[in-house]
């Protein structure tokens, strides 16, 4: 029993998640920002800095988790449960990088109403998640559970909503672009935007049967 209670229990795992949440925030915003303003190329490079910031910010909190994972003797989640979640909140701030960093080596110098929108979908995506993940300690509140649920709910349809969008781009994209090479980064583009309302989508997932499980 005295070794139990010596061992750590709880950490702070949840305000790790949060701390995250908003670094996942910071860089989807700063990437739409640039998006808004990229014929700007010093605020496009200046914003660019921005997300990768906040990806590097949160990798150090996705290493923490994974730390005390090993450290802490009774976890407040499944430590399986708590391994994806970090992991997949993760991929959406590498693959909101890995966009930027494409933009740039693609040398894609003009930004076309679809990859607007579907930046736009992308930003309101992540701050669902952040709402999401901050409504997690709660959940012996049964209107933090309403919420939570609510919050993957709407998660589902920006990614609907930005699936929608990218078929519409690429018909435009393959019938309208004349240049092959605006095609090939114009499409890459656009895929890698889908793709994070897709790992949204994953973290809702994830949250929604942590929500049911634990409530």
């Amino acid at each position: 029993m005295l070794f139990g209670k010596l061992l750590p229990r709880e950490g702070n795992f949840f305000e790790l998640f949060n701390q995250h949440g908003h670094h996942i925030v910071e860089g989807s915003r700063a990437f739409l920002q640039m998006i808004e303003s990229y014929g700007n190329l010093t605020e496009r490079e200046r914003l660019a800095a921005s997300v990768d910031t906040a990806e590097r910010q949160a990798d150090k909190i996705t290493a923490e988790v994974n730390r005390l994972l090993h450290k802490t003797f009774i976890t407040p989640l499944d430590r399986e449960q708590i391994h994806s979640l970090i992991n997949a909140m993760d991929d959406i701030l590498d693959l909101l990088q890995d966009t930027t960093e494409t933009m740039s080596l693609y040398d894609v110098r003009r930004m076309t109403e679809e990859t607007l929108s579907l930046g736009q979908l992308s930003a309101r995506c992540c701050e669902r998640v952040q709402h999401a993940v901050a409504l997690l300690p709660k959940l012996s509140q049964p209107t933090a559970v309403e919420a939570a649920l609510k919050a993957c709910e709407e998660i589902d349809h920006l990614e609907s909503d930005a699936d929608r969008v990218m078929r519409s781009a690429m018909s435009k994209l393959f019938r309208e672009e004349q240049d092959v090479r605006e095609l090939i980064k114009l499409k890459a583009i656009y895929e890698m935007l889908e793709s994070i309302t897709d790992r949204c989508e994953d973290v809702a997932n994830l949250i929604e049967g942590i929500v049911l499980e634990n409530s």
